[in-house]
Protein backbone atom coordinates (compact mmCIF):
# COMPACT_ATOMS: atom_id res chain seq x y z
CA UNK A 1 0.00 0.00 0.00
CA UNK A 2 1.00 3.00 -0.96
CA UNK A 3 1.47 5.96 2.27
CA UNK A 4 3.15 8.79 2.05
CA UNK A 5 4.10 12.00 4.63
CA UNK A 6 2.42 14.92 3.84
CA UNK A 7 2.67 19.15 4.61
CA UNK A 8 -0.52 19.25 7.37
CA UNK A 9 -2.65 21.79 8.28
CA UNK A 10 -2.74 21.52 12.13
CA UNK A 11 -4.42 23.33 15.04
CA UNK A 12 -2.02 25.26 17.38
CA UNK A 13 -1.92 22.84 20.59
CA UNK A 14 -3.67 25.63 22.92
CA UNK A 15 -6.35 25.76 19.69
CA UNK A 16 -6.39 21.93 19.50
CA UNK A 17 -9.57 21.39 21.79
CA UNK A 18 -11.95 23.82 20.30
CA UNK A 19 -10.97 23.17 16.79
CA UNK A 20 -11.60 19.65 17.22
CA UNK A 21 -14.96 18.38 15.94
CA UNK A 22 -16.96 15.04 15.35
CA UNK A 23 -17.32 13.78 11.67
CA UNK A 24 -19.58 15.84 9.79
CA UNK A 25 -21.83 13.12 9.35
CA UNK A 26 -22.56 11.65 12.51
CA UNK A 27 -25.13 14.58 13.91
CA UNK A 28 -27.92 16.64 12.85
CA UNK A 29 -27.95 20.08 11.45
CA UNK A 30 -29.55 21.13 14.82
CA UNK A 31 -26.94 19.18 16.69
CA UNK A 32 -23.93 20.64 14.69
CA UNK A 33 -25.47 24.02 15.64
CA UNK A 34 -25.95 23.35 19.06
CA UNK A 35 -21.95 21.41 19.47
CA UNK A 36 -20.56 25.16 17.81
CA UNK A 37 -22.62 27.44 19.79
CA UNK A 38 -20.44 29.96 21.50
CA UNK A 39 -17.67 28.31 19.63
CA UNK A 40 -16.11 30.08 16.22
CA UNK A 41 -13.42 28.04 16.14
CA UNK A 42 -15.21 24.48 16.32
CA UNK A 43 -14.24 22.87 12.99
CA UNK A 44 -18.04 22.20 12.27
CA UNK A 45 -18.28 25.80 10.42
CA UNK A 46 -15.88 24.17 8.03
CA UNK A 47 -17.49 20.66 7.58
CA UNK A 48 -21.34 21.91 8.44
CA UNK A 49 -20.91 25.67 7.26
CA UNK A 50 -24.43 25.31 6.68
CA UNK A 51 -24.65 26.04 10.69
CA UNK A 52 -23.85 29.67 9.95
CA UNK A 53 -26.20 30.42 7.06
CA UNK A 54 -30.32 30.92 7.02
CA UNK A 55 -32.03 27.61 8.60
CA UNK A 56 -33.92 27.54 5.09
CA UNK A 57 -30.52 27.09 3.02
CA UNK A 58 -29.96 24.04 0.95
CA UNK A 59 -27.28 22.02 2.63
CA UNK A 60 -25.95 21.43 -1.17
CA UNK A 61 -26.18 25.14 -1.94
CA UNK A 62 -23.13 26.84 -3.27
CA UNK A 63 -23.22 29.03 -0.44
CA UNK A 64 -22.34 26.01 1.78
CA UNK A 65 -19.61 25.37 0.30
CA UNK A 66 -18.03 28.74 -0.35
CA UNK A 67 -18.73 29.68 3.55
CA UNK A 68 -16.58 26.18 4.68
CA UNK A 69 -13.48 27.13 1.92
CA UNK A 70 -13.76 31.21 3.85
CA UNK A 71 -14.03 29.29 7.48
CA UNK A 72 -11.22 27.58 6.68
CA UNK A 73 -8.89 30.79 5.39
CA UNK A 74 -10.54 32.66 8.70
CA UNK A 75 -8.86 29.72 10.96
CA UNK A 76 -5.69 30.10 9.05
CA UNK A 77 -5.09 33.65 9.16
CA UNK A 78 -6.08 33.64 12.58
CA UNK A 79 -3.20 31.30 13.59
CA UNK A 80 -5.64 28.84 15.17
CA UNK A 81 -4.49 26.53 11.87
CA UNK A 82 -0.55 26.81 10.85
CA UNK A 83 0.58 24.62 7.95
CA UNK A 84 3.92 22.61 8.66
CA UNK A 85 7.30 23.50 7.54
CA UNK A 86 7.71 19.70 6.07
CA UNK A 87 6.02 16.68 5.15
CA UNK A 88 5.60 14.70 8.39
CA UNK A 89 3.57 11.63 9.54
CA UNK A 90 1.49 11.25 12.78
CA UNK A 91 0.59 9.15 15.72
CA UNK A 92 -3.02 9.41 16.70
CA UNK A 93 -4.18 7.77 19.91
CA UNK A 94 -7.33 7.91 21.14
CA UNK A 95 -8.46 6.61 24.26
CA UNK A 96 -11.96 5.73 26.11
CA UNK A 97 -12.53 4.17 29.44
CA UNK A 98 -9.48 2.87 29.60
CA UNK A 99 -9.13 1.34 26.25
CA UNK A 100 -7.02 2.71 23.48
CA UNK A 101 -6.03 2.77 19.59
CA UNK A 102 -3.52 4.12 17.90
CA UNK A 103 -3.12 4.98 14.12
CA UNK A 104 -0.95 6.47 11.38
CA UNK A 105 -2.22 9.87 9.85
CA UNK A 106 -0.89 10.06 6.62
CA UNK A 107 -1.35 10.39 2.89
CA UNK A 108 -2.65 7.01 0.94
CA UNK A 109 -2.70 6.70 -3.11
CA UNK A 110 -6.06 7.34 -4.86
CA UNK A 111 -4.91 4.96 -7.44
CA UNK A 112 -4.99 2.14 -4.65
CA UNK A 113 -8.81 2.66 -3.75
CA UNK A 114 -9.45 2.82 -7.66
CA UNK A 115 -7.68 -0.36 -7.86
CA UNK A 116 -9.81 -1.99 -5.17
CA UNK A 117 -6.58 -1.89 -2.52
CA UNK A 118 -8.49 0.29 -0.57
CA UNK A 119 -11.17 -1.85 0.00
CA UNK A 120 -14.86 -0.65 0.53
CA UNK A 121 -17.49 -2.48 2.66
CA UNK A 122 -20.68 -0.26 2.00
CA UNK A 123 -22.21 1.54 -0.84
CA UNK A 124 -22.29 5.37 -1.32
CA UNK A 125 -25.12 7.92 -2.17
CA UNK A 126 -24.82 9.48 -5.13
CA UNK A 127 -25.97 13.25 -3.46
CA UNK A 128 -23.34 13.04 -0.69
CA UNK A 129 -20.60 11.67 -2.81
CA UNK A 130 -21.87 14.80 -4.86
CA UNK A 131 -21.69 16.97 -1.50
CA UNK A 132 -18.32 16.09 -0.51
CA UNK A 133 -16.76 16.31 -3.82
CA UNK A 134 -18.03 19.91 -3.82
CA UNK A 135 -16.48 20.36 -0.28
CA UNK A 136 -13.08 19.11 -1.46
CA UNK A 137 -12.73 20.90 -4.31
CA UNK A 138 -14.28 24.38 -3.54
CA UNK A 139 -11.83 24.22 -0.25
CA UNK A 140 -8.30 22.52 -1.78
CA UNK A 141 -8.34 20.63 0.69
CA UNK A 142 -9.49 16.99 2.17
CA UNK A 143 -10.93 18.31 5.02
CA UNK A 144 -12.08 14.92 7.22
CA UNK A 145 -9.45 12.15 7.15
CA UNK A 146 -10.61 8.27 6.05
CA UNK A 147 -10.95 5.69 8.96
CA UNK A 148 -8.79 2.92 7.35
CA UNK A 149 -8.24 -0.41 9.01
CA UNK A 150 -5.35 -3.06 8.23
CA UNK A 151 -4.06 -6.39 9.27
CA UNK A 152 -1.62 -5.57 11.97
CA UNK A 153 2.21 -5.97 11.51
CA UNK A 154 4.52 -6.56 14.43
CA UNK A 155 7.05 -4.11 12.52
CA UNK A 156 5.05 -0.78 12.31
CA UNK A 157 3.80 -1.74 15.63
CA UNK A 158 7.21 -1.79 17.27
CA UNK A 159 8.45 1.54 15.67
CA UNK A 160 4.76 3.55 16.93
CA UNK A 161 4.85 2.53 20.37
CA UNK A 162 8.92 3.33 20.54
CA UNK A 163 8.14 6.88 19.33
CA UNK A 164 5.54 7.38 21.77
CA UNK A 165 7.61 6.44 24.86
CA UNK A 166 11.05 8.56 23.15
CA UNK A 167 8.62 11.75 22.26
CA UNK A 168 6.39 14.49 23.25
CA UNK A 169 2.97 14.71 22.20
CA UNK A 170 2.27 17.62 20.15
CA UNK A 171 -1.02 17.69 21.36
CA UNK A 172 -3.31 16.13 23.72
CA UNK A 173 -7.00 16.91 25.34
CA UNK A 174 -10.10 15.17 26.27
CA UNK A 175 -13.04 16.00 24.67
CA UNK A 176 -16.30 16.31 25.83
CA UNK A 177 -17.19 12.80 24.91
CA UNK A 178 -14.52 11.86 27.69
CA UNK A 179 -12.27 10.58 24.77
CA UNK A 180 -8.82 11.63 25.31
CA UNK A 181 -7.13 12.49 21.65
CA UNK A 182 -3.17 12.44 21.42
CA UNK A 183 -0.79 13.30 18.50
CA UNK A 184 2.91 12.38 18.07
CA UNK A 185 4.54 13.73 14.94
CA UNK A 186 7.20 11.72 13.31
CA UNK A 187 9.50 14.34 11.65
CA UNK A 188 12.16 11.87 11.35
CA UNK A 189 12.91 11.28 8.20
CA UNK A 190 14.63 8.06 8.02
CA UNK A 191 11.50 6.85 10.19
CA UNK A 192 9.31 8.36 7.59
CA UNK A 193 10.52 6.31 4.98
CA UNK A 194 10.88 2.74 7.25
CA UNK A 195 6.95 2.58 7.78
CA UNK A 196 6.49 3.68 4.45
CA UNK A 197 8.47 1.11 3.57
CA UNK A 198 6.86 -1.36 5.98
CA UNK A 199 3.23 -0.35 4.30
CA UNK A 200 4.18 -1.40 0.85
CA UNK A 201 3.97 -5.15 2.56
CA UNK A 202 0.56 -4.48 3.90
CA UNK A 203 -1.67 -6.09 1.62
CA UNK A 204 -4.90 -3.78 1.97
CA UNK A 205 -6.39 -1.48 3.42
CA UNK A 206 -10.50 -1.47 4.50
CA UNK A 207 -12.78 1.57 4.92
CA UNK A 208 -14.08 1.57 7.90
CA UNK A 209 -15.72 5.07 7.93
CA UNK A 210 -15.61 7.59 5.52
CA UNK A 211 -16.69 5.66 2.21
CA UNK A 212 -18.07 9.32 0.89
CA UNK A 213 -14.61 11.00 1.95
CA UNK A 214 -12.78 8.18 -0.38
CA UNK A 215 -15.26 8.13 -2.82
CA UNK A 216 -15.04 11.97 -2.93
CA UNK A 217 -10.92 12.09 -2.84
CA UNK A 218 -11.58 9.67 -5.93
CA UNK A 219 -13.63 11.98 -7.77
CA UNK A 220 -11.77 15.12 -7.48
CA UNK A 221 -8.32 13.42 -8.20
CA UNK A 222 -10.01 12.17 -11.49
CA UNK A 223 -11.38 15.40 -12.29
CA UNK A 224 -8.44 17.44 -11.68
CA UNK A 225 -6.07 14.62 -13.50
CA UNK A 226 -8.52 15.17 -17.11
CA UNK A 227 -7.58 19.20 -16.27
CA UNK A 228 -4.62 18.62 -15.83
CA UNK A 229 -2.85 15.82 -18.71
CA UNK A 230 0.56 16.20 -18.18
CA UNK A 231 -0.01 15.58 -14.31
CA UNK A 232 3.31 13.48 -11.93
CA UNK A 233 1.21 11.58 -10.08
CA UNK A 234 2.91 13.28 -7.14
CA UNK A 235 0.32 16.38 -6.58
CA UNK A 236 -1.66 16.28 -3.60
CA UNK A 237 -4.83 15.59 -5.43
CA UNK A 238 -3.49 12.25 -6.51
CA UNK A 239 -3.24 11.44 -2.38
CA UNK A 240 -6.16 11.41 0.42
CA UNK A 241 -5.72 11.54 3.81
CA UNK A 242 -6.53 8.84 6.10
CA UNK A 243 -5.59 7.49 9.46
CA UNK A 244 -4.95 3.69 9.43
CA UNK A 245 -5.74 1.69 12.62
CA UNK A 246 -4.39 -1.99 12.85
CA UNK A 247 -7.35 -4.76 13.43
CA UNK A 248 -6.50 -5.93 16.75
CA UNK A 249 -7.16 -2.45 17.95
CA UNK A 250 -10.24 -2.13 16.66
CA UNK A 251 -13.94 -2.02 18.12
CA UNK A 252 -17.38 -2.13 15.96
CA UNK A 253 -20.47 -1.57 17.93
CA UNK A 254 -24.14 -2.16 16.66
CA UNK A 255 -25.81 -0.28 14.12
CA UNK A 256 -29.69 -0.25 14.96
CA UNK A 257 -32.53 0.16 12.96
CA UNK A 258 -36.21 2.09 13.64
CA UNK A 259 -38.76 2.55 11.37
CA UNK A 260 -41.89 4.90 11.18
CA UNK A 261 -44.88 2.37 11.17
CA UNK A 262 -45.66 -0.96 10.71
CA UNK A 263 -46.66 -0.80 7.32
CA UNK A 264 -50.43 -1.09 8.06
CA UNK A 265 -50.64 -4.19 10.44
CA UNK A 266 -52.03 -3.79 14.14
CA UNK A 267 -48.99 -4.95 16.33
CA UNK A 268 -50.50 -8.45 17.02
CA UNK A 269 -50.31 -9.36 13.34
CA UNK A 270 -46.83 -7.97 13.15
CA UNK A 271 -45.66 -10.10 15.74
CA UNK A 272 -47.33 -13.17 14.35
CA UNK A 273 -45.87 -12.37 11.06
CA UNK A 274 -42.19 -11.97 12.64
CA UNK A 275 -42.61 -15.20 13.83
CA UNK A 276 -42.36 -17.12 10.47
CA UNK A 277 -38.93 -16.21 10.27
CA UNK A 278 -37.81 -15.79 14.07
CA UNK A 279 -38.53 -17.49 17.63
CA UNK A 280 -39.38 -14.69 19.66
CA UNK A 281 -40.69 -13.61 23.05
CA UNK A 282 -41.44 -10.75 25.31
CA UNK A 283 -39.51 -9.48 27.82
CA UNK A 284 -41.22 -8.43 31.16
CA UNK A 285 -38.29 -7.26 33.14
CA UNK A 286 -34.56 -6.34 32.84
CA UNK A 287 -33.50 -9.75 32.20
CA UNK A 288 -35.00 -11.86 29.33
CA UNK A 289 -33.52 -15.40 28.85
CA UNK A 290 -35.21 -17.75 26.08
CA UNK A 291 -35.29 -21.04 25.55
CA UNK A 292 -34.06 -22.43 21.77
CA UNK A 293 -33.99 -26.29 21.15
CA UNK A 294 -32.39 -26.50 24.74
CA UNK A 295 -29.98 -23.63 24.54
CA UNK A 296 -30.09 -21.09 26.78
CA UNK A 297 -30.12 -17.27 25.03
CA UNK A 298 -28.58 -14.92 28.21
CA UNK A 299 -29.40 -11.34 27.22
CA UNK A 300 -27.32 -8.70 29.38
CA UNK A 301 -29.73 -6.00 29.57
CA UNK A 302 -33.47 -6.29 27.88
CA UNK A 303 -32.78 -5.99 24.20
CA UNK A 304 -29.33 -6.43 23.93
CA UNK A 305 -28.31 -9.30 21.87
CA UNK A 306 -25.49 -11.28 22.82
CA UNK A 307 -24.75 -13.16 20.05
CA UNK A 308 -25.54 -13.34 16.40
CA UNK A 309 -28.45 -14.03 14.75
CA UNK A 310 -30.33 -12.58 17.67
CA UNK A 311 -32.07 -9.44 17.33
CA UNK A 312 -33.94 -7.28 19.79
CA UNK A 313 -37.60 -5.83 19.10
CA UNK A 314 -38.61 -2.72 20.67
CA UNK A 315 -42.20 -2.91 19.92
CA UNK A 316 -45.70 -1.51 22.99
CA UNK A 317 -43.00 -0.67 25.12
CA UNK A 318 -41.88 -4.42 25.02
CA UNK A 319 -38.62 -5.97 23.74
CA UNK A 320 -38.41 -8.97 21.87
CA UNK A 321 -35.49 -11.33 21.05
CA UNK A 322 -35.78 -12.87 17.81
CA UNK A 323 -33.48 -16.00 17.63
CA UNK A 324 -32.74 -17.12 13.67
CA UNK A 325 -32.68 -21.24 14.21
CA UNK A 326 -29.45 -22.14 12.96
CA UNK A 327 -31.44 -24.38 10.47
CA UNK A 328 -32.54 -21.41 8.83
CA UNK A 329 -28.81 -19.31 8.41
CA UNK A 330 -27.80 -18.71 5.07
CA UNK A 331 -24.29 -19.93 3.80
CA UNK A 332 -22.90 -16.68 2.56
CA UNK A 333 -20.98 -14.00 3.92
CA UNK A 334 -23.67 -11.15 3.22
CA UNK A 335 -27.07 -12.61 3.59
CA UNK A 336 -25.76 -14.14 6.90
CA UNK A 337 -25.17 -10.73 8.44
CA UNK A 338 -27.84 -9.95 11.26
CA UNK A 339 -28.49 -6.60 9.11
CA UNK A 340 -29.49 -8.64 6.25
CA UNK A 341 -31.36 -11.09 7.98
CA UNK A 342 -33.18 -8.25 9.44
CA UNK A 343 -33.70 -6.93 5.68
CA UNK A 344 -34.51 -9.82 4.04
CA UNK A 345 -37.34 -11.41 6.57
CA UNK A 346 -38.65 -8.16 8.44
CA UNK A 347 -37.79 -4.84 6.41
CA UNK A 348 -38.81 -5.94 3.44
CA UNK A 349 -41.72 -8.64 3.19
CA UNK A 350 -43.34 -7.50 6.13
CA UNK A 351 -42.59 -3.60 6.38
CA UNK A 352 -42.12 -2.80 2.93
CA UNK A 353 -39.03 -0.92 3.18
CA UNK A 354 -36.87 -2.48 -0.13
CA UNK A 355 -34.74 0.29 -0.41
CA UNK A 356 -33.00 1.55 3.03
CA UNK A 357 -30.83 3.66 1.52
CA UNK A 358 -33.86 5.69 0.22
CA UNK A 359 -36.75 4.59 1.98
CA UNK A 360 -37.93 7.62 4.71
CA UNK A 361 -39.54 5.41 7.04
CA UNK A 362 -36.10 3.93 8.66
CA UNK A 363 -33.98 5.52 10.44
CA UNK A 364 -30.27 4.51 11.87
CA UNK A 365 -28.98 5.07 15.24
CA UNK A 366 -25.50 4.30 15.98
CA UNK A 367 -24.84 1.46 19.24
CA UNK A 368 -23.13 4.11 21.20
CA UNK A 369 -26.32 5.86 21.88
CA UNK A 370 -27.99 3.24 23.70
CA UNK A 371 -30.79 0.87 23.58
CA UNK A 372 -32.54 3.69 25.45
CA UNK A 373 -32.64 6.06 22.34
CA UNK A 374 -34.53 3.46 20.78
CA UNK A 375 -37.16 2.87 23.66
CA UNK A 376 -37.20 6.71 23.69
CA UNK A 377 -37.92 7.56 20.03
CA UNK A 378 -40.61 4.35 20.00
CA UNK A 379 -42.27 5.72 23.25
CA UNK A 380 -42.91 9.06 22.46
CA UNK A 381 -44.79 7.47 18.72
CA UNK A 382 -42.28 9.16 16.29
CA UNK A 383 -41.58 5.38 15.52
CA UNK A 384 -43.64 2.11 15.66
CA UNK A 385 -40.19 -0.54 16.09
CA UNK A 386 -37.02 -0.57 17.03
CA UNK A 387 -34.44 -3.18 16.38
CA UNK A 388 -31.24 -3.85 18.46
CA UNK A 389 -28.74 -6.03 16.38
CA UNK A 390 -25.35 -7.81 17.45
CA UNK A 391 -22.49 -5.83 16.31
CA UNK A 392 -20.66 -6.89 13.21
CA UNK A 393 -16.96 -8.58 13.69
CA UNK A 394 -13.96 -7.55 12.03
CA UNK A 395 -13.07 -10.97 10.54
CA UNK A 396 -16.74 -10.38 8.65
CA UNK A 397 -15.76 -6.93 7.29
CA UNK A 398 -12.89 -8.43 5.56
CA UNK A 399 -14.59 -11.28 4.47
CA UNK A 400 -17.57 -9.26 2.77
CA UNK A 401 -14.43 -6.53 1.72
CA UNK A 402 -12.28 -9.67 0.16
CA UNK A 403 -14.73 -10.64 -1.87
CA UNK A 404 -15.89 -7.47 -3.57
CA UNK A 405 -19.29 -7.29 -1.78
CA UNK A 406 -21.25 -4.77 -0.13
CA UNK A 407 -23.43 -4.50 2.93
CA UNK A 408 -26.43 -3.49 4.10
CA UNK A 409 -26.62 0.54 4.29
CA UNK A 410 -25.47 1.50 7.96
CA UNK A 411 -24.07 -2.11 9.04
CA UNK A 412 -21.20 -0.81 11.22
CA UNK A 413 -19.95 1.90 13.89
CA UNK A 414 -17.08 2.61 14.61
CA UNK A 415 -16.07 4.17 18.21
CA UNK A 416 -14.37 6.41 19.16
CA UNK A 417 -14.93 9.05 16.34
CA UNK A 418 -11.81 10.87 14.81
CA UNK A 419 -11.93 14.21 15.17
CA UNK A 420 -11.95 16.29 12.23
CA UNK A 421 -9.84 19.43 11.88
CA UNK A 422 -6.42 18.28 13.78
CA UNK A 423 -5.13 17.25 10.11
CA UNK A 424 -6.10 19.08 7.05
CA UNK A 425 -4.27 17.79 3.87
CA UNK A 426 -3.96 20.62 0.94
CA UNK A 427 -4.36 19.45 -2.58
Amino acid sequence: MIVRAFTAIRPVPEYAALVAALPYDVMSLAEAREMARDNPYSFLRVDRAEIDLADDIDPYDELVYERARAALVMLMEKGVLREEETPCLYIYRLTREGRSQTGIVACVGVDDYLGNRIKKHELTREDKERDRVRHVDVCNAHTGPVFLIYRAQVEIAAAVTAWQQERERVCAFTAEDNVCHEVWRIDDRSLVERLEEAFCCVEAFYIADGHHRMAAAAQVCQKRRQENPVFTGQEGYNYALAVAFPDDQMRIMAYNRLVRDLNGLTEVDFVRKVEKYFCGGRCDGHVCQLTMDGDVLGIASAGRPTKPRCIGMYLGKKWYMLNMPESSVPDDPIEVLDVSLLQNRILGPILGIHNPRRDQRIDFVGGIRGLGELERRVNSGEMAVAFALHPISIDELFRVSDKGETMPPKSTWFEPKLRSGLFVHKL
